[in-house]
C-alpha cells in the first residue's frame, strides 16, 4: 500500500490511497492532479472517501466521482463496514469524533490520515464541543506505534510551532522538528509528536508547570487536556 500526498486551496492536505491497481480518494480538493496521478499510473479509482464533512475537505467529490465512476461513501457507511478494501490490502476507519461529530481517521500499514482531528504540531478546532469526545479521540490515536507516520488534513506546521514555542519555550526539540518539515510531503512519526505537539504533550513536566502557573486545573489527565487547549 502506497500514500500519495495532494495540496490544494491555501494549506488543504488530500491523498491518494494505492495498492496494485486501485487507489481511494480522501479528501480528493485537488481534482485534476488526482485524476492526472491515476491516469499516469493506470490506476482505478474505487471510492471517495471524507475525515469529515467541512466543505474544503468535501469540494472535490462530485467531480472525481463524475470522472471516474467512483463509489462516495460517508462516514456512518464507512464506521459500518469498519474497512474498504483496496487491492490486497485493508483501509481501516477509525471513529474520532470531537472536531466533528462525524470525524474519522484512517489506519493503512503504519499510516494514519486523521483529517482535521490531528495536524502536524497541533489539533484540530472542537467544533462538535463535544471535548469529551475529542480527548478520547486523541487518546485512542496517541495508543498507536512510535514510528506510525502522520498525515493531517491541513499544513499548519509553521504557526503550530509558533503556538509550541510560546507555550513550552525551552522545548530544543521545535528547531530539529522544524528542521526536518518539508512542505512538498508533510509527515511526521507519532513519535515526533509527542516531542513537539503540546497537544499530546499534556502529562509532561513542561506542560504541566505551565497549567500551574496560569492556574488552571491539572490534576487529572482529562483536566490537564482541557488547560492544554486554553494555553493554545
Amino acid at each position: 500500500m502506497d500514500i500519495q500526498q495532494f495540496r490544494y486551496a491555501d494549506d488543504n492536505l488530500g491523498y491518494l490511497i494505492t495498492s496494485g491497481n486501485e487507489a481511494i480518494a480522501i479528501d480528493g480538493g485537488a481534482i485534476d492532479e488526482m485524476l492526472t496521478w491515476l491516469e499516469t499510473h493506470s490506476l482505478t479509482l474505487t471510492h471517495v472517501i471524507n475525515t469529515h464533512s467541512h466543505t474544503d475537505h468535501t469540494v472535490g467529490n462530485q467531480a472525481l466521482i463524475d470522472a471516474t465512476a467512483a463509489r462516495a461513501l460517508d462516514s456512518a457507511q464507512l464506521l459500518a463496514q469498519g474497512h474498504l478494501f483496496i487491492g490486497t490490502d485493508v483501509l481501516s476507519v477509525l471513529a474520532t469524533p470531537g472536531h466533528t461529530s462525524d470525524s474519522i481517521c484512517f489506519a493503512c500499514g503504519n499510516d494514519l490520515v486523521c483529517g482535521d482531528t490531528l495536524f502536524n504540531g497541533t489539533v484540530g478546532h472542537c467544533y462538535s464541543g463535544d471535548i469529551g469526545a475529542f480527548f478520547d479521540s486523541i487518546k485512542h490515536l496517541m495508543g498507536h506505534g512510535a514510528q506510525t507516520r502522520i498525515y493531517g488534513g491541513h499544513d499548519y506546521v509553521d504557526y503550530a510551532m509558533k503556538v509550541a514555542r510560546i507555550i513550552e519555550p525551552d522545548n530544543p526539540h521545535i528547531d530539529l522538528y522544524l528542521r526536518r518539515y518539508n512542505p512538498e510531503r508533510v509527515v511526521f512519526t507519532l513519535e515526533w509528536e509527542r516531542r513537539v505537539n503540546p497537544y499530546l504533550r499534556f502529562n509532561t513536566p513542561a506542560l504541566i508547570a505551565a497549567m500551574q502557573k496560569e492556574g488552571f486545573p491539572h490534576d487529572t489527565e482529562y483536566q490537564r487536556w482541557t488547560s492544554v487547549m486554553q494555553l493554545g
